[in-house]
């Protein structure tokens, strides 16, 4: 018999890893990973574990400021797990095997980001120049006002997207819509890709604490939310005749909740598309050593559906997750920076 994770990729998943660990990216592929994911805090915590202090001690020495620096450590530690991954980019033909690059969260800082037409060129300037030279990288763009406005542009210019920080069926089309205008735009006929990364388990979060009446679905809407964006996306992309597959990535699948069982996301999103889980889940998930089928075609019961609807406010839900989801991208970006200077400390006294 199988693995746990490799019964989920027989299920039809692609199976991503939300890190850049070097050693984790290593053992992830093993078990059957196509692809990886980061963002500052996953940077960050590779750096608290003093294994990269001499890179960071290289690029003091080079005269980078923090900001630089970071952004070098990040380019340099995504670009490594490209090269893991290549293979299946090349196997797939740009299906698969792909490492997310996310921009700079800052922009989205309530006190320290530009105004709203500045924010999108920042983001397709960005998106151009961390893109530039890789054929295996998406650049991580979140379904905010100004990261939307930008998708048209960055698609035109033939970057492969993964737009974060989707909450709602609003932020999905109107993301899909613009890439959709952004692919039409094109001057290659290079088949194109797109990823649209739905967060699971904040909403349940959420409704717990927002949406106390719901009955049969309470700790379901994260799910119920994730299924229905993705029979929106197989209906929307089915009759283009595309390639490529535009994809859902099943993002924020590890439980929040001490009372769910591990597996509870990624067992019922089983079945197609992308998920991008953490390090910790996969390896609860293998340590489970269950054999998963596929569930993501297959919604709860009637009875849930309609206590979801009557009770959850889908418009309150995303701006207060979008609220807290701005604080939680822009915030690590900011310790990154102030861990980097500490590391800046200690070379200079070392020196």
């Amino acid at each position: 018999m199988g693995s746990s994770l490799q019964s989920i990729i027989e299920a039809g998943t692609k199976l991503w890893l939300d890190s850049i660990d070097p050693e984790l990216i290593k053992q992830n592929r093993a078990r059957g990973a196509t692809g990886a994911t980061s963002n500052p805090i996953i940077v960050a915590d590779l750096i608290k574990t003093g294994r990269f202090d001499d890179r960071v001690g290289e690029l003091v020495a080079k005269g980078l400021d923090d900001s630089a620096i970071a952004w070098a450590l990040t380019d340099q530690l995504v670009s490594e797990a490209q090269a893991v991954f290549e293979p299946v980019w090349e196997h797939t033909k740009g299906n698969d095997g792909y490492v997310s690059f996310e921009l700079d969260p800052l922009l989205e800082d309530v006190e320290l980001g530009p105004a709203h037409e500045e924010r999108v060129a920042r983001y397709v300037a960005l998106g151009k120049q961390w893109a530039k030279g890789h054929k295996n990288r998406m650049i991580k763009v979140p379904a905010t006002p100004a990261g939307l406005d930008a998708l048209e542009e960055l698609t035109a210019a033939g970057i492969t997207l993964n737009v974060t920080l989707i909450f709602s069926q609003r932020q999905y089309e109107a993301a899909r819509d613009a890439v959709w205008r952004g692919a039409q735009r094109r001057g290659t006929r290079e088949p194109f890709k797109s990823v649209y990364s739905i967060f699971v388990s904040r909403v349940d979060v959420y409704t717990a604490k927002q949406v106390p009446q719901l009955g049969a679905g309470q700790g379901l809407v994260g799910i119920v939310n994730a299924k229905r964006l993705w029979q929106l996306n197989q209906a929307f992309w089915g009759d283009k005749g595309l390639p490529l597959q535009q994809e859902i990535i099943f993002a924020s699948t590890g439980v929040k909740s001490k009372d769910d069982p591990a597996d509870k996301y990624v067992k019922a999103l089983v079945g197609g598309d992308i998920q991008t889980n953490p390090p910790g889940t996969n390896d609860l998930v293998e340590a489970g050593g269950e054999s998963y089928t596929a569930e993501l075609a297959t919604m709860p019961g009637a009875d849930v559906l309609a206590d979801i609807d009557e009770h959850v406010d889908v418009t309150a839900m995303e701006q207060t997750l979008m609220r807290e989801g701005l604080a939680k991208f822009s915030d690590p970006q900011k310790a990154l920076l102030g861990l980097i200077a500490e590391k800046r400390g200690a070379v200079a006294a070392a020196g």
